[in-house]
């Protein structure tokens, strides 16, 4: 999507009853990046001069302009950033669209990105669970100190706190056992990035069985990035694998993305299905 067509695409994309809005999330793509997010060779890695922006200022300026839909990072690279940064910046978008933010967090895949921050990307879980406990105790104690294996403070104050409570919804982003373990224990949501449809419903019922071992009862939500929706029945049967929202892309440039949406919203927004 044209970054000049944002604004626009996103007050359609309100108006028309999406659900949710989501963005990637990088900082920095090295020159000798290999790998890609995805399975297999038809993915190749992200070319080192991507546009990259702010993923937390896109959607603050697209929360100014929109009243209702989610907003959400697919996926931010929490592990990245010392806590402090992250939680400061997801408060900000929490509390300037009212506790829109839907966040999308992952423990990232390209190595090369984590050697050029100066972190260890072997010890990249670790961190991402340390950074994820630090930040939900800022969005939600009055008074903050934690002294861990990556980040050492003592007691502060954290203010504002985000309109959600207690702190915006967590949606972990990974197709191994540790994301399942993330989501099970802490999410709000999971997103699987490398699963085939049919692959779903045993990891679905897997995380059921973490989640009720952690001792949660509130439903986690799926949320499939990339799902191809042509006909209703692609709608039934993400839902009969325990899909619960669908993130699509209805356009192939640009320019045609409002009428894209408009059409799509016809055949499935306007027939109760809810997508991103």
């Amino acid at each position: 999507m044209n970054p000049r067509l944002w604004g626009e695409v996103a007050e359609e994309a309100d108006r028309l009853g999406f659900d949710s809005l989501w963005v990637p999330e990088h900082l920095v793509v090295p020159i000798d990046a290999a790998g890609s997010p995805h399975d297999g060779s038809d993915h190749p890695p992200i070319p080192s001069d991507v546009p990259i922006f702010d993923a937390m200022g896109v959607l603050c300026h697209l929360a100014a302009r929109t009243t209702r839909i989610r907003l959400g990072t697919c996926v931010f690279n929490v592990g990245l950033r010392h806590p402090f940064v992250t939680a400061r910046a997801a408060a900000t978008v929490d509390v300037l669209s009212g506790g829109r933010l839907a966040f999308g967090v992952g423990a990232s895949w390209l190595r090369s990105e984590w050697e050029a921050m100066g972190l260890d990307f072997d010890r990249r879980g670790a961190r991402v669970d340390e950074a994820l406990e630090v930040c939900r105790r800022l969005w939600s104690e009055d008074v903050v100190e934690h002294h861990g294996e990556f980040f050492d403070f003592g007691p502060l104050a954290f203010e504002p706190k985000p309109v959600q409570r207690p702190g915006p919804a967590l949606h972990i982003g990974g197709d191994g056992p540790a994301a399942l373990r993330r989501a099970a224990a802490v999410g709000a949501g999971w997103m699987p990035m490398n699963h085939a449809l049919d692959e779903l419903p045993a990891s679905v019922a897997r995380l059921g069985e973490l989640a009720e071992r952690a001792g949660r009862t509130e439903p986690i939500e799926v949320t499939l990035p990339g799902g191809v929706i042509e006909r209703p029945e692609d709608v039934e049967r993400h839902a009969a694998a325990g899909v619960t929202r669908l993130i699509v892309t209805p356009w192939t440039r640009s320019r045609e993305a409002i009428d894209g949406m408009r059409r799509f919203a016809g055949a499935f927004i306007d027939a109760g299905r809810t997508v991103g």
